[in-house]
C-alpha cells in the first residue's frame, strides 16, 4: 500500500501548511515555506514517501522522493 504523501501548500490567509495526502486538516501550520519545507522533508524521509512543494499560486513546483529502496540481499560477487 502506497503511504501517504506530504505537500507543502500556501494558506489562503498567509503562511504554509504541511499536509498529507487526503487529510482535511493540516499537519502543522507555518509562517514561511522554508519552515515548512524543512518539517514536511523530515517527515517524508521518516515515511519513505514523496513530498510536493506548491507555490504561492499553488502549483507544484518542486517533487522530492524517499522511497525506500526494497530490502531484497544483495548478490554474492563470483569468483
Amino acid at each position: 500500500m502506497e503511504k501517504a504523501r506530504q505537500h507543502v501548500v500556501p494558506k489562503h490567509d498567509g503562511g504554509w501548511t504541511v499536509r498529507r495526502d487526503g487529510a482535511s486538516r493540516a499537519s502543522r501550520v507555518f509562517e514561511t515555506q522554508l519552515d515548512a519545507m524543512t518539517y514536511a522533508r523530515d517527515l517524508a524521509r521518516k515515511a519513505g514517501t514523496e513530498l510536493f512543494i506548491h507555490s504561492s499560486d499553488g502549483m507544484v513546483t518542486k517533487r522530492e522522493s524517499y522511497k525506500r529502496e526494497s530490502s531484497r540481499p544483495m548478490p554474492t560477487p563470483a569468483r
